[in-house]
């Protein structure tokens, strides 16, 4: 089979699209025919191999990746045979072996697809879906806020952004460049304002009538989140989903105090690690996001690259410049 395998740590060209052997299920695993694998912002971190990461790097060399969806081909022992030629989607953990034509993958891992979902879209539902479900549940939205999205054209933020309108809130979306925010209307965003632009701040604020929000959904942090803070109104709350531009916005009592908001972390508060290192409500959180996906109430946005270009694909998500989750497709 073909295969993504990275012999050392350092750029997105130490990837290297290579032939290899077929892996071999053990006891409890099953080999999938791969027809689309995910890639996530920390297999970026990963392959710099970054001892200070938010996960110890893997040792090399290694096929990355941890999502995959396509069809079971071969069984372990100890499986149940009837796996055999069903379409499933898998987080594999921290087991990497995802960028390749084919992987191994613990039985206790798979869900069954549905005829009506397709792979791409249960690639985006496995892994960036179920912890927008997690972001979810804290966030506690309801149909009487004013919700003001960053990245809303990303991965996370269009999953937010559907939801939040799906509920009956009022959505702001925040993304960069007319394209991401013509899409995050086309999601449903009752305004979408590109954060790119000079002066966006202010003409977001003219254009709302001042600043609205009563909640700040923030995944990038930086100096996008301080001017998302310019749209929340006094009593609102910015949640801190994560920090892709590098560093989290974190806010004194004092300077909340000042703006009259309050500011909580979510991506790694006191309630975050538990739900998301406990295997039964992991597969909980992963079943609602693909039953949200099936009935069409939540459309993944996904950018797909074929395989061989997997060094494209992570050069595109570093400089932001994809459009929803990105997908490699053997």
């Amino acid at each position: 089979m073909y295969a993504i395998r990275l012999h050392a740590f350092g750029p997105a060209e130490n990837l290297v699209y290579e032939q290899v052997d077929d892996p071999e299920p053990a006891p409890g695993q099953v080999r999938v025919a791969v027809t689309a694998a995910g890639v996530h912002l920390l297999d970026t971190t990963l392959r710099l191999g970054d001892p200070n990461g938010p996960y110890p790097p893997p040792p090399l060399p290694t096929i990355p990746g941890r999502e995959v969806a396509g069809t079971v081909e071969a069984v372990g022992e100890g499986v149940d045979e009837t796996w055999l030629g069903r379409r499933v989607v898998a987080h594999l953990g921290m087991a990497p072996g995802g960028y390749a034509e084919k992987a191994v993958v613990a039985a206790e891992r798979l869900h069954a697809l549905p005829d009506s979902l397709r792979e791409d879209h249960a690639i985006a539902m496995i892994g960036t879906g179920r912890t927008t479900m997690a972001m979810l549940r804290f966030a506690g939205l309801t149909g009487d806020d004013t919700v003001v999205v960053t990245a809303a054209a990303g991965g996370i933020g269009s999953l937010l952004v559907q939801y939040a309108k799906g509920i009956g809130a009022t959505v702001i979306a925040l993304a960069g460049g007319p394209a991401k925010t013509e899409r995050a209307r086309e999601l449903g965003a009752d305004h979408a304002f590109d954060y790119s632009a000079d002066g966006w701040v202010e003409h977001a604020r003219t254009a709302l009538g001042g600043p609205v929000g009563t909640v700040v959904l923030d995944s990038v942090g930086g100096e996008l989140a301080t001017g998302a803070l310019d749209l929340l109104a006094r009593g609102g709350r910015h949640l801190v989903l994560g920090w892709s531009s590098g560093a989290p916005l974190e806010l004194t009592e004092e300077e909340q105090a000042v703006r009259g908001i309050v500011s909580r972390p979510v991506l790694g508060g006191p309630e975050w690690r538990p739900l998301l290192t406990d295997p039964a409500k992991l597969r909980e959180l992963e079943e609602e996001a693909l039953a949200e996906a099936t009935a069409g109430r939540l459309v993944p946005a996904v950018h797909p690259f074929p395989l061989a270009e997997a060094a494209a694909a992570h050069r595109a998500l570093e400089s932001r410049g994809t459009m929803g989750k990105v997908v490699l497709v053997p």
